[in-house]
């Protein structure tokens, strides 16, 4: 198994940061198989979405209806709303799995590997990426 670690700056940002390309270049020469990405993080997820078309902004403004920014959570240290960020799984789980073939990631046309971070209180995010050959 060849296996990497990205350490991603967020800024301190809520959003989506697009590891498509970082994906891409780890898997390329590769051949088949399957790569995954992983978070060790408990406020942050992964997701497979369109990005770039407003999807973006429609999701986080999604997050924030389901899971309020608001001091309602039992779990309240941070920042405001930070015991949402807790349960951003329900919805952006820490890991995914992407068939690799002849060295490509095998996504559609529109769709791009994205880390979703809603938390705002960590400034630096670590990604393993993980390629499994077939």
């Amino acid at each position: 198994m060849k296996t990497t670690e990205l350490t991603i700056q967020t800024g301190h940002r809520r959003g989506l940061v697009d590891l498509t390309e970082a994906c891409a270049q780890f898997v390329a020469g590769e051949g088949d198989g399957l790569l995954v990405v992983f978070v060790p993080h408990a406020t942050a997820g992964v997701v497979v979405m369109e990005l770039g078309s407003g999807s973006d902004a429609d999701l986080m403004a999604a997050l924030d209806r389901l899971l309020p920014r608001d001091d309602r959570w039992t779990h309240r240290h941070g920042s405001t709303g930070h015991g949402a960020d807790h349960l951003v799984a329900i919805v952006a789980p820490p890991s995914m799995t992407v068939p690799v073939l002849g060295g490509r990631l095998a996504l559609g046309i529109w769709q791009s590997i994205a880390l979703l971070d809603p938390n705002s209180d960590n400034a630096t995010r670590t990604v393993r990426l993980s390629f499994l050959a077939g």
